[in-house]
């Protein structure tokens, strides 16, 4: 029989006591996300659907968006066992500088939509969490008001090349003037994808006070006050514009831009070059042999032409055929600090995170956007432990097979 007796209190004490009362809603939001899954989640209840749907979407289908993350879910990673990683170092160089974690946040549109704090909030803790930071010609902070905000972060300038040339001279000029250390070139929108969520919802840059955004202003009226009572939305690139995003692309941007018209460009800008955007084997040596320091394997985060090739089952065989003249990094479908351990084991010298981030970014402005960094970065450590590596350096094609 199993003997039984009264517990005594010294015995209880330590089970009944509480977990600590969280009043700020937004902190308590947070430290409950545990995945960038979870942070998703919180985004799209405090955010109005057209924003989230923006961020969240890609073009036509989304069949190039899913497959690129079927990949990363599918892929298998292979540890090596009985090896000291009682200290992971997750320091990457690339361009010639290091950064504390083989991630950088990628150039994003519109980014005060998501929530008021915008570039600001996102600036900062690259700053804080010594990661580079690549500003969007569509962003909604200038150049200026970017760089004064975190005088010591890694800035990168991302270009689109407008029909107005001079245009995008006076953009290098003073992304030069502002120091921002690199340029990236995107090359993958001759023209507009068709983003079809941003048309049924009919977003719009401002967003425009419909009787559906005025019923969405009553289900998230903390955003809607936020966005009118702030500084009013101010681009890095242009005044102004009304009108939906694909309009806009289509009436600035140059379909004519060839590679010959990388020769312009290096004539205002003599700093590393990173072309984003290169889909093929043969593009990544067309770009490299014209120069360029980078190149980002990347379909624009499946939004621009559905059924894209996956960046990463890419990765492999670029790295091959230019990886000993230029650095190969990669994007699109990135959501947990595994996938980015699993690209630098296939060769990347870098990755770009834009969705992961803006998740938290939405969910909690710059709290949200750090605790984005935090998992990730958590997610990286580990992943790297469990392989049995201590360092970056260390990861190679042994660790990662592709389905």
């Amino acid at each position: 029989m199993t003997r039984r007796q009264l517990p005594k209190w010294s015995e209880l004490a330590p089970l009944l006591q509480p977990k600590p009362l969280r009043l700020d809603p937004t902190r308590r939001a947070l430290e409950d996300a545990l995945t960038i899954a979870d942070l998703r989640r919180v985004a799209k209840r405090r955010t109005p659907r057209s924003v989230f749907d923006y961020t969240d979407g890609a073009a036509e289908a989304e069949i190039t968006l899913r497959r690129a993350r079927r990949l990363f879910r599918d892929l298998e990673l292979r540890p090596s066992i009985l090896h000291d990683v009682s200290h992971v170092d997750t320091t990457t160089e690339y361009l010639g500088k290091p950064s504390a974690l083989p991630f950088a946040f990628a150039p994003t549109g519109f980014t005060r939509m998501m929530h008021h704090e915008g570039e600001r909030a996102v600036v900062r803790v690259a700053e804080r969490r010594d990661i580079p930071y690549a500003l969007s010609t569509m962003g909604t902070t200038s150049i200026e008001d970017v760089a004064a905000e975190a005088p010591d972060a890694r800035k990168w300038f991302q270009l689109y090349v407008w029909k107005d040339r001079g245009a995008g001279e006076d953009l290098m000029a003073r992304a030069k003037a502002a120091g921002y250390e690199a340029l990236m070139l995107t090359v993958d929108v001759p023209v507009a994808g068709a983003r079809l969520r941003d048309t049924r919802n009919g977003f719009s840059i401002p967003p425009a006070l419909t009787v559906k955004t005025v019923l969405d202003a009553g289900m998230h009226p903390a955003w809607w006050m936020n966005l009118l009572t702030t500084e009013p939305l101010t681009f890095a690139s242009l005044n102004s514009w009304g009108g939906t995003v694909a309009d806009l692309l289509d009436k600035l941007f140059d379909p004519t831009m060839t590679i010959a018209d990388l020769e312009w460009l290096r004539a205002s800008w003599d700093g590393p070059l990173i072309i984003k955007g290169v889909q093929t084997v043969e593009d990544a040596r067309r770009v490299t042999d014209a120069g360029a320091d980078a190149v980002v394997l990347s379909n624009h985060g499946g939004r621009q032409l559905d059924k894209a090739p996956v960046p990463l089952r890419l990765l492999p065989d670029v790295v091959d055929a230019v990886g000993d003249r230029t650095e190969v990094w990669v994007d699109t479908g990135i959501t947990n600090g595994s996938d980015v351990v699993a690209a630098l084991a296939l060769g990347a010298k870098a990755t770009l995170i834009g969705r992961a981030y803006l998740y938290g970014l939405m969910a909690g402005g710059e709290r949200g956007v750090d605790r984005a960094v935090e998992i990730l970065g958590r997610e990286v450590r580990r992943t790297m432990a469990l392989l049995g590596v201590n360092d970056v350096s260390q990861l190679g094609e042994r660790h990662v097979r592709l389905p």
